[in-house]
């Protein structure tokens, strides 16, 4: 008998080297097949790889499977109910973490959607990138009618920064790393990158797509300023008898916030905050003047501008606001030069990134610079007492129906109580006072509508800063702004987000009393009487509230932040309260003619 038969172990043997002999001959077909990659996960990659963990957007083809593959692989995706919150958010994030925010949109309409928070991004300088699907080249550039068809790299190309397409896997790295070093690099702007369907699908070799990846570096180096343009800066302010400081957003973006101080305080100048550079320095600083705003603008005579610009906000650095023609010397500090003499004469430019432009001051100054003539400061104290007593009457109005100044000295408090939350302003009335009622105590807190002035961006700020930074937000809206974004309260649910929306509901646009002559139709400011926005929130889950006095307003705020749910409160603010325009009815021209019906 063969001894083998009687031994299993044996025959088992000779059955696993007779199986070894043929492998040695015959290759294994998953042992030929390489390792594979897509667009889909280069994309991912090529993110991930440069520190950008969240994704802002809306899915849709075609890049529905793209928000899934990045959430499945540990990315935060946060998906809105339109474009444009989501861009906002996207937008707003990159001005809090000076990492670019992506949005991801669909093609065509969802692109157009996003477009337009990419270029308040740009204009805001928030470095942004907006990342669309789109349709396929040759369709498209023979007009022959693809779904969604649009050349949106051609439509992007003048609201931006700069604008990319990216039609080959293997160029996915170096397209994303452009789109980051253009976005952060400079002055800080919003980036279009176009990615046709079919990227997404296409495969490749995984270890040559890691190798195509790029990790970039240094993507905003610091720009320091020349020597002679810093001792020329210090030279002029040495001559100031009433010297100022704006800081502007860009002074808050740059995170260079002791060194701001340090210039503030070593100089001994007084300063004037732009809307959201409140709280580089608290609003209660001795050396603040913005109370003084008026004042300090109008009498001074040497201002120094960090990360400011003379646009409309600040009367284009002329007129009635600026004092007397010719009264004035500037000196800016701008990390783009064609900025300087954009409006008046700048007699001392200072071209450079903020953070090191202001050490380079800071470092010519020395510890024995000569502080501004008292009289000064004590021009601009007595004049910010003034107007801060005045204002403390308004403040206290304890009345229902509520006015803007009593709804907005509850709300005072509760920041004051809180100086770590974040503040989303917009509106007409509802921002213009809320700016100057609202003191900040801490950079970065205050986020509101910037250059443009634009309507709708609540939601989505909102949404981005607490997604970002965790802290609670409190999103202060005039129910015409939230009409623009109001559906994200379903987003803001869903993500259970701890947003507390204070809505001022007085009934309209400006205020709630006009009528239609013709007796027809309702006036063209006016909503719905009386509408409950609160139940909006309630309808999805969170915390709705209607409130018609400040005390009631304050004990449903400091509820909603102490909970962290979101809440929605509805605040009735008197239909008359208001006036045309808020603050800016200049702008906004109005017939004189009274034509005959």
């Amino acid at each position: 008998m063969d001894r083998n038969a009687q031994d299993p172990t044996a025959h088992d043997r000779i059955a696993l080297d007779r199986v070894e002999e043929q492998s040695d001959h015959i290759e294994s077909p998953a042992a030929s097949e390489p390792e594979l990659t897509d667009g889909f996960n280069l994309v991912i990659d090529a993110l991930k790889l440069n520190g950008i963990e969240t994704i802002y957007g809306v899915p849709g083809i075609p890049i529905t499977d793209l928000g899934r593959l990045a959430q499945g692989r540990g990315m935060r995706v946060v998906s809105f109910r339109h474009e444009q919150n989501a861009g906002n958010a996207a937008a707003i994030a990159g001005y809090l973490t000076k990492k670019p925010g992506v949005c991801l949109t669909v093609s065509a309409p969802g692109f157009l959607n996003g477009l337009t928070a990419l270029a308040n991004a740009t204009t805001n300088c928030f470095p942004m990138i907006l990342i669309s699907g789109s349709s396929e080249r040759e369709i498209v550039d023979l007009q022959q009618g693809d779904y969604e068809e649009m050349d949106q790299l051609a439509v992007a190309k003048p609201l931006c920064k700069a604008a990319f397409r990216v039609l080959h896997a293997c160029d996915i790295g170096i397209g994303v790393a452009r789109a980051i070093r253009a976005a952060c690099s400079g002055r800080p702007g919003g980036v279009y990158l176009d990615l046709p369907a079919k990227l997404f699908s296409q495969v490749m070799d995984a270890a040559a797509g890691e190798k195509s990846l790029v990790k970039v570096i240094d993507p905003a180096p610091a720009q320091r300023p020349g020597e002679d343009a810093v001792r020329r800066a210090l030279d002029v302010l040495k001559t100031a008898e009433r010297p100022l400081i704006v800081l502007g957003k860009g002074a808050a973006y740059a995170q260079a916030d002791e060194a701001v101080r340090a210039l503030v305080e070593q100089s001994g100048i007084p300063y004037v905050p732009m809307s959201m550079a409140k709280g580089l320095l608290p609003d209660t600083h001795p050396l603040s003047a913005g109370a003084a705003r008026s004042t300090a603008l109008k009498d001074s005579d040497v201002v120094l501008l960090v990360g400011a610009r003379l646009n409309w906000l600040l009367s284009h650095g002329k007129g009635k606001t600026w004092g007397a023609p010719g009264s004035k010397k500037f000196i800016q500090i701008d990390i783009e030069p064609k900025e300087m003499d954009s409006n008046v004469e700048i007699v001392a430019p200072v071209v450079g990134d903020i953070g090191s432009c202001v050490q380079a001051l800071l470092d010519g100054m020395g510890k024995d610079w000569q502080q501004p003539p008292a009289a000064w400061l004590d021009t601009l104290k007595a004049k910010k007492e003034a107007n801060v007593a005045k204002m403390e009457q308004k403040l206290r109005r304890n009345a229902a129906p509520m006015d803007f100044h009593g709804a907005l000295g509850a709300l005072k408090t509760v920041i004051k109580e809180r100086p770590d939350a974040i503040l989303v302003n917009e509106g007409a009335n509802t921002l213009d006072l809320a700016r100057g009622v609202i003191d900040m105590y801490q950079p970065r807190k205050r986020l509101d509508v910037g250059t443009w002035g634009v309507m709708g961006i609540g939601m989505g700020f909102a949404i981005a800063a607490a997604v970002e930074t965790g802290k609670p937000v409190l999103a202060v809206e005039g129910d015409s702004a939230f009409g623009f974004s109001g559906m994200e309260v379903e987003t803001i649910c869903r993500y259970d987000l701890p947003v507390c929306i204070v809505v001022f509901n007085n009934n309209g646009i400006y205020r709630g009393t006009d009528t239609d002559p013709t007796g027809r139709d309702p006036g063209t400011t006016v909503f719905v009487k009386d509408s409950r926005y609160d139940r909006m929130m309630e309808a999805f889950g969170g915390v709705g509230v209607n409130v018609t006095t400040p005390d009631e307003l304050k004990r449903a705020v400091d509820e909603a932040m102490d909970s962290g749910r979101p809440t929605l409160i509805n605040a009735v603010i008197d239909p008359q309260a208001g006036s045309e325009s808020g603050n800016i009815g200049s702008l906004n021209p109005q017939s004189q003619l009274k034509k005959k019906a």
